[in-house]
């Protein structure tokens, strides 16, 4: 085996000799061998069929010997099987750790019979047996290797399949949708209660080159995030630990996440996921085109109300601002920054003219102006609400 020097024909002898007294033993062995495997850890029972647990056994044992008194160039029959065994044992759920336990503790009985047999058959060849003990323990190393290689292998396609699984029903909650155990499987897939607390937030995302990467946030202190990437923007489902909330969501991500984003309100169930991807969207289209921050849509009502209307937004724009459209649109963008600045700054026109960099009165005249041209009074609170949704509308509405 392996590049080890060739044997003698005494050591040829010996082996093939021996070997075929240990075929005939391989079913005690195996009874012997699966008992004390059963002793060493419960999982084998858990894990394999008895009947299916012997079988393999006997097949792997014959294999392994087959392989010991076998010439180099012969079909290494042992390591096929022991492929077959490592997916098998995947697939069953049986660690790896004691898979590999099972094949050296077979190597060890294999041993101890072998030096039983040439004992009674030809004492004087023990010391040629000893001297192929390397052959003996390279044959176990390859096959717990072969064993081992695909046991992992098999192992990281179950968890590739287990995780597209549990996207395409975290996908289908994003979408809405109601198919039965949909809810169940996904919170098992992703060990989430179904009852709980799961806000959505969308961050609108350029991919273009030379743009900086998007980072997800994995986790952070009482959230859980599970992202899932879109053509132009990238989705998180958020679960909020029992003193988590909103703001300190919102926190995270305004450290580590550049926008514009949306995060939708806080929703009891994962069966709510979609109504709440839906409330996500809307925020972020409270977002300018130019807004590099991730907003909470219960601070931004009124704003979402006028960007899931575009029809009466139309209306609105054209009713309130109609005789700002004529004027020159450099004209018009001055008085609409003034009176944005204006509403910021909480109606301090002091502070709204440091902002803009002009003298207090300059805001003043250009507020009278507005009033002037809207016919509606800043003071008027009917009337306020009309400019300030109406100036939503004009930055937000398409067109």
């Amino acid at each position: 085996m392996g590049g080890q020097r060739p044997r003698t024909e005494r050591e040829w002898s010996v082996l093939v000799s021996a070997s075929e007294v240990l075929m005939e033993r391989v079913p005690r062995l195996t009874d012997q061998l699966i008992e004390e495997l059963r002793v060493h850890s419960p999982q084998f029972d858990l894990a394999v069929p008895r009947d299916e647990h012997w079988q393999q056994t006997n097949e792997a044992m014959r294999y392994g010997i087959e392989a010991l008194a076998a010439n180099r160039s012969a079909p290494r029959r042992d390591l096929q099987y022991a492929e077959r065994l490592g997916r098998r044992r995947a697939e069953q759920g049986l660690p790896l750790d004691l898979l590999l336990y099972a094949y050296r503790h077979a190597g060890y009985l294999i041993w101890e019979e072998l030096l039983e047999i040439v004992s009674e058959k030809d004492p004087a060849a023990l010391r040629v047996l000893v001297q192929l003990a390397s052959y003996m323990w390279a044959g176990v190393d390859g096959q717990a290797s072969a064993v081992a290689d695909a046991y992992r292998s098999t192992e990281q396609d179950m968890q590739r399949r287990s995780d597209e699984r549990v996207q395409a029903l975290l996908d289908a909650l994003l979408e809405g949708k109601s198919t039965p155990g949909l809810v169940a499987g996904a919170a098992a897939g992703l060990d989430l209660p179904e009852q709980g607390r799961y806000a959505v937030v969308v961050v609108r995302v350029e991919r273009a080159a030379g743009r900086e990467p998007f980072h997800r946030v994995a986790a952070a202190e009482g959230l859980r995030f599970f992202w899932r990437m879109r053509t132009d923007y990238e989705i998180a489902v958020v679960a909020l630990g029992p003193e988590a909330g909103l703001a300190e969501l919102a926190e995270v991500l305004h450290r580590r996440c550049p926008g514009p984003g949306g995060i939708s309100p806080v929703v009891p169930r994962l069966a709510d996921l979609g109504l709440a991807r839906r409330l996500a969207e809307t925020a972020l289209r409270t977002c300018g085109p130019e807004a590099q921050r991730i907003v909470r849509l219960d601070e931004r009502l009124p704003t979402a109300l006028v960007v899931s209307q575009p029809e009466l937004a139309a209306r609105l724009i054209a009713d309130v601002f109609g005789p700002l459209l004529e004027l020159d649109p450099a004209d018009r963008a001055v008085l609409l920054e003034t009176l944005d600045a204006w509403l910021e700054c909480e109606g301090s026109a002091g502070r709204a003219a440091t902002r803009l960099y002009c003298h207090r009165n300059t805001v003043f005249n250009r507020l009278r102006r507005l009033e002037q041209l809207t016919s509606r009074s800043l003071s008027r609170p009917r009337d306020l609400i009309e400019m300030t949704l109406a100036l939503d509308a004009f930055r937000l509405t398409p067109g």
